[in-house]
């Protein structure tokens, strides 16, 4: 039988995911498009063969006919749409974050936790994209020996309007936080925020750059630059004791003219990681079938720690302190033998 998932927000990534389930995703029926606009839902509905259309969330989470629900509406409904859907009983593909506030991360949790199971699989797609896995597996198999240290870096084309440094270190860090905890299998106990002398740290996509210590003794620093100008670019290496590794970005061609070879970079984050969006979304409709969670899939208590890191991100930046990160005990619900091992 086809599962029928209803999609909450239909901006760029609601879209995206809708395309996903409609054109690559067997045995998935996209059955409902929600937004708050009639039209935009209407629009991608039509486009991607959507049954219905609905403007009210929290009714389309409770409809009979849904089996799933994807949300990827505004950051701030994140929380409130996956408790809604727990209420239901329907599993959940949320976009990140889970909240920019650990609290109510925690409350999700909670609301699990009494369920007896996990309902929210956590949008950080990383973990599934092919490169960051090939790192994984070669940490794993002992070929670099004992990791070390790993430098990562996320740049954009231009941040929108009012994308502060902080913005960069809750909004777009996140995905550096959790991919790095992924491949180390390890938490954070310490994070320093810096930013450049000289640079205006008011400045729309003001630039950052965090270090953050492992409880294995790992540093991991991340570069947040959103006005890079030059295209999105998203790099990583993970060194340790015996070699490093580093990610490579796919790149299907090479331009050759006026004395230069050059490869074009893409204006968003949308090609980079297309593979990674379609392997996520295809675990989550396994998920949905079978009631078995993806076993490298991101959850609630990952969400939990993505919010506690940037929140202590956030006051690194603001006393220029190094700030220390404690965590609540971890639920058993959500102890795992692969992926974040505890």
């Amino acid at each position: 039988m086809s599962v029928r998932i209803a999609i909450i927000g239909a901006g760029i990534m609601g879209a995206d995911h809708a395309r996903i389930v409609s054109e690559d995703l067997p045995g998935a029926n996209l059955h409902v498009v929600c937004d708050a606009s009639a039209a935009r839902a209407r629009t991608v509905a039509d486009d991607f063969g959507a049954a219905d259309v609905s403007t009210d969330p929290l009714e389309t989470v409770r409809r009979s006919d849904i089996d799933a629900v994807l949300i990827a509406s505004p950051d701030e409904t994140h929380a409130p749409m996956s408790l809604a859907a727990i209420e239901a009983g329907k599993p959940v593909l949320c976009e990140k974050p889970l909240s920019q506030n650990s609290g109510e991360c925690l409350k999700v949790i909670e609301a699990e936790v009494a369920r007896g199971r996990r309902f929210v699989q956590l949008g950080f797609m990383r973990r599934f994209d092919p490169s960051y896995r090939e790192m994984k597996a070669a940490l794993a198999d002992g070929a670099l020996g004992h990791a070390t240290m790993m430098h990562n870096f996320h740049r954009n084309v231009e941040a929108p309007a009012n994308f502060t440094g902080q913005m960069a270190i809750t909004n777009s860090a996140p995905h550096e936080f959790d991919v790095a905890r992924f491949v180390l299998d390890a938490d954070y106990t310490a994070i320093s925020v810096f930013q450049p002398a000289g640079v205006d740290a008011s400045k729309t996509g003001a630039p950052v750059f965090m270090v953050l210590e492992t409880d294995k003794g790992q540093l991991v620093n991340v570069e947040i630059n959103n006005n890079a100008a030059y295209g999105y670019d998203v790099r990583g290496e993970l060194v340790g004791e015996k070699g490093s590794i580093v990610l490579n970005t796919p790149v299907h061609t090479r331009h050759n003219g006026r004395l230069m070879a050059f490869e074009r970079y893409a204006p968003d984050w949308r090609p980079r990681f297309a593979e990674a969006y379609r392997l996520q979304n295809k675990a989550f409709l396994t998920f949905v079938r079978t009631g078995v969670f993806p076993t490298i899939a991101s959850d609630c208590w990952d969400g939990y720690c993505a919010a506690l890191v940037a929140e202590a991100g956030v006051e690194a930046l603001r006393t220029g302190r190094r700030i220390g990160i404690d965590r609540t005990d971890m639920p058993s619900l959500y102890i795992r033998q692969q992926g974040i091992l505890q």
